[in-house]
């Protein structure tokens, strides 16, 4: 049943590596693509501030490691812990567990040992674990000192911040899938009059794509333009 409970954990469609773009990031986009295909390193262990891509990534190895033919689950704490900790009953017999935002999980004792006790199990049966947070493990504010030392253990990549440049050539590629041509002003225009995560960014677009559609109309810097100025006086 926990298994089952994992595996309902529903990823956005847009949850792709390709759609990650970040050049200061690239070693550790290179050793998710190694652990996903099942030829990297067992425990990887992603951290940054909010924003930096952590959630997209983890969700992104999901969906690789199951394009390779291998069992995957990915499990964002934050909702996980509506829950109980017997979610991570099983999961030895996944191939890749990922699970997103590990700190919101700290200082609860059942949780904790419940994730000591399901590294052990992935370490016993030769499985991977990817795991994101906040902070370093070091710096994880568990009270089990045995799963901090385990959390120590593997891969460590800080993610840093995207830069503009990023951001602008990621809203680009995102607008090429949806069939739109998004120029380098356009894009640029969005990042100097939006939301800067890139989560809000690509919700944008995605809504921007809708009444492009609707007015019949390119996705031009006007056009940009005219949308954002309704969405301010609305």
């Amino acid at each position: 049943m926990a298994k089952q409970l994992a595996l309902q954990f529903v990823l956005p469609e847009k949850a792709a590596i390709e759609s990650y773009v970040s050049r200061a990031n690239a070693q550790a986009v290179s050793a998710l693509r190694a652990s996903a295909g099942g030829n990297g390193e067992p425990y990887l262990y992603l951290w940054g501030a909010a924003g930096t891509g952590k959630s997209h990534l983890l969700q992104a190895a999901t969906r690789l490691t199951e394009e390779a033919g291998r069992s995957a689950v990915y499990i964002p704490l934050e909702q996980a812990r509506e829950l109980a900790p017997a979610i991570f009953d099983d999961l030895e017999q996944v191939d890749l567990v990922c699970l997103d935002n590990v700190e919101q999980i700290a200082g609860d004792g059942a949780w904790e040992q419940a994730l000591f006790n399901l590294f052990n199990r992935l370490r016993d049966n030769h499985r991977s674990l990817l795991i994101s947070a906040r902070c370093s493990p070091l710096n994880l504010p568990f009270d089990l000192p045995d799963l901090v030392s385990r959390l120590s253990w593997g891969l460590c990549y800080q993610l840093q911040a995207m830069s503009d440049r990023d951001k602008a050539q990621a809203m680009i590629e995102d607008a090429d899938r949806r069939g739109l041509q998004l120029s380098e002003d356009g894009a640029r225009y969005i990042l100097r009059h939006a939301p800067r995560d890139m989560a809000s960014l690509r919700r944008l677009l995605a809504h921007m794509d809708r009444a492009a559609l609707e007015a019949k109309r390119r996705l031009t810097t006007p056009f940009i333009r005219e949308f954002l100025q309704q969405q301010a006086d609305s």
